[in-house]
């Protein structure tokens, strides 16, 4: 096989493992620092309960993030160094920002956070729970404006030439303002926002279907829904201004995204559908003019469609990137309506007595994450041929000295052992989760304390 195909296979493999756990490290910080807000304005213990229980979870997430992140920095140096020399200045200088405004806030308050219950006071523990969730936020940053830094490089110029050619910053703030990172990490935040919302929606819906820790779970999940329901709509807007970018700035993607190919002619809206590379092609129901419109407030707009790009200019998998763009779209519209409806009935006051809404809530923590997933699948393969748009193609990027069998053979070991992490994860999850929140007092109205206190001796 192909060594270049290989690399990205494996590149593709091992970012998409990793890419399980950042967005719920900051989605389940958002929560926690919300929970424990709550105990600090109205000191109840429930509220306690709900942050100790998720912080545990928490961790577990937070170190399997970390030990996957680790392989994508040597994959850099074994099989893209051409593409690490090219960028290598870009890189380093947004991976050294993210070391000192990341990862020394995260690590500095992660002890306190996992650590200091009963040992600090509540400000101070609220203050670390905050400082981890902001240390997530801005490693996301970090992260975000250098993958977009390849998507719309800016604040750059090139030295040297040919194989000696490597991007030197020339303005530090325009290559992190570059066209596409503000709209791009908005983006990643709201995802991030959703995973850890449904993950805690998920978890509560199954206790409350169980009969276990009702009045605890029935508190996190409206809390939970709130966040869903407010970021699931923010999505939609900053999912279209990211689309909207993508035309301006990746005209050859957003063809592939939407499946068209004519020229200069308006573009169609499909709900779904096949692109047939070979006919040039694009079949399933549409809105016609539905992306002019939706780009241009005009349906008869022109949109740039692919046959304006040299064959060798455009993305390779068409047909993928479009499968991938509509299932993440789709799934944006799906939680749109699920968190809608739970807010509706909630409202009401009719929301847990619905258990088959509580049913759907429970495999529906695996949509955000298909979506991320989906979303990242469409940036990536969108800008094939180049891994720097315009100025470095994929091809040249490899390292010289790698053959396809060491990528191959590698490939299969990562293979294995993230199958591993990947079961431990899920056995440990699992087990957090049907321990559940530690007990807290009984309720005064409860009948085992009704029990008690009529057990008790009369006091004088």
């Amino acid at each position: 096989m192909d060594v270049e195909v290989l690399a990205r296979v494996q590149f593709a493999f091992t970012v998409a493992f990793h890419y399980i756990y950042p967005p719920l490290s900051i989605g389940l910080g958002l929560l926690m620092v919300v929970f424990e807000g709550f105990h600090l304005r109205t000191g109840e213990a429930v509220y306690e309960r709900m942050a100790k229980f998720w912080t545990r979870i928490f961790a577990l997430i937070f170190g399997i993030g970390v030990a996957t992140g680790i392989v994508m920095e040597f994959e850099f140096g074994t099989n893209w160094a051409t593409y690490s020399k090219y960028v290598g200045d870009v890189f380093g200088s947004a991976l050294a920002a993210e070391g000192i405004f990341a990862f020394a806030l995260e690590s500095g308050f992660l002890g306190i956070l996992l650590f200091g219950w009963n040992r600090v006071s509540r400000p101070v523990h609220f203050i670390a729970t905050l400082g981890v969730w902001l240390g997530s936020m801005f490693s996301a940053i970090w992260i975000v404006v250098a993958n977009s830094w390849q998507q719309t490089p800016a604040g750059y110029h090139i030295v040297g030439e040919g194989m000696d050619a490597r991007a030197e910053i020339t303005d530090f703030w325009a290559m992190v303002f570059n066209p596409s990172s503000v709209d791009r990490l908005t983006h990643v935040w709201i995802g991030a926002f959703l995973a850890g919302a449904f993950l805690v929606m998920s978890v509560h819906a199954w206790y409350l279907l169980k009969g276990r820790h009702t009045a605890l779970s029935k508190k996190a999940f409206t809390i939970a829904l709130v966040v869903a329901t407010v970021f699931a709509l923010a999505q939609l807007v900053a999912g279209h201004s990211s689309a909207e970018g993508v035309a301006t700035n990746q005209p050859a993607k957003l063809a592939a995204m939407e499946g068209h190919y004519a020229a200069d002619a308006p573009a169609d809206l499909y709900l779904f559908g096949w692109v047939d590379q070979e006919g040039k092609r694009t079949m399933g129901p549409h809105l016609p003019g539905g992306t002019s419109l939706l780009l241009h407030g005009d349906p008869q707009a022109p949109v740039t469609g692919l046959d304006a790009f040299a064959p060798g200019d455009r993305p390779r998998q068409v047909n993928a990137v479009f499968q991938v763009y509509h299932l993440m779209v789709g799934i944006g519209m799906a939680l749109i309506a699920l968190t809608l409806l739970g807010s509706w009935l909630a409202w009401r006051g009719m929301l847990f007595d619905q258990r088959w809404l509580l049913r759907l809530f429970v495999p529906a923590v695996l949509l955000p994450q298909v979506a991320n997933q989906a979303g990242w699948f469409t940036a990536e393969m969108g800008r094939q041929p180049w891994v720097v748009y315009g100025l470095l193609r994929t091809s040249d990027a490899l390292s010289a000295s790698v053959k396809a069998e060491q990528v191959l053979f590698s490939l299969v070991l990562f293979t294995l052992i993230y199958a591993l992490l990947f079961g431990l994860f899920l056995y440990l999850l699992n087990k957090k989760i049907v321990h559940g929140p530690d007990d807290g007092p009984p309720a005064a109205d409860s009948p085992k304390r009704a029990r008690m206190m009529a057990a008790a001796p009369l006091q004088p």
